[in-house]
């Protein structure tokens, strides 16, 4: 909880920052195509994921003007089922994403950008399975994308993969089955700037 709050205050000084006279701040909110890590029994058996959509909406602040940080925090839910070998239950996620992300702008409105993902799982539910707790809470992972603005609204597209395998033990006549939380998903954004 220590590292949340320390990376919410990072992202709260970088938007004062930005109101003062760097480049701005705004919101931002839309859909993930997601899929998690898969299941594995005894290390042995996998069942991979079948991605669904989520959500996040989260805020922003952007540093600088061509080239740029753009620090974010951003509540994220995120959705994957698993089926097969007599298994069919969907996965769900919510956690708080801190992507620090560099980026540069060409061509007046178009935009690339690249950096780390600071994540924080806040719960994960699996229907009608009971779970262990997650092995880590925080994490990091990183993000890479693109996008366009058209004066205070943009729109960018950005893929996100989780570093390190973060697992979480499945409890009860499942022993020895675990879920990797790691995400890898496709996020497609909506953003305004005040």
């Amino acid at each position: 909880m220590k590292h949340v709050i320390f990376l919410g205050l990072l992202l709260l000084g970088c938007i004062s920052y930005a109101q003062s006279g760097g480049s701005g701040f705004g919101i931002r909110a839309g859909v993930n195509f997601t899929n998690t890590g898969k299941i594995s029994v005894d290390d042995i058996t996998t069942l991979q994921p079948d991605g669904k959509l989520g959500y996040h909406v989260g805020i922003w602040g952007r540093l600088g003007d061509t080239a740029y940080m753009r620090p974010e925090l951003v509540f994220t839910e995120i959705n994957s089922s698993y089926s097969g070998e007599g298994f069919d239950e969907d996965f769900k996620m919510q956690k708080l994403d801190l992507p620090i992300l560099f980026g540069h702008k060409f061509l007046g409105i178009f935009h690339g950008f690249i950096g780390p993902a600071f994540q924080y799982v806040l719960s994960t539910d699996l229907k009608d399975i009971e779970l262990s707790d997650v092995e880590n809470e925080f994490s990091v992972g990183f993000q890479i994308g693109g996008g366009v603005n058209f004066g205070k609204i943009g729109i960018d597209l950005r893929y996100e993969r989780g570093f390190s395998p973060n697992y979480i033990n499945l409890i009860g006549d499942v022993e020895g089955v675990r879920l990797d939380t790691r995400p890898t998903q496709l996020i497609l954004g909506l953003s305004y700037k005040f």
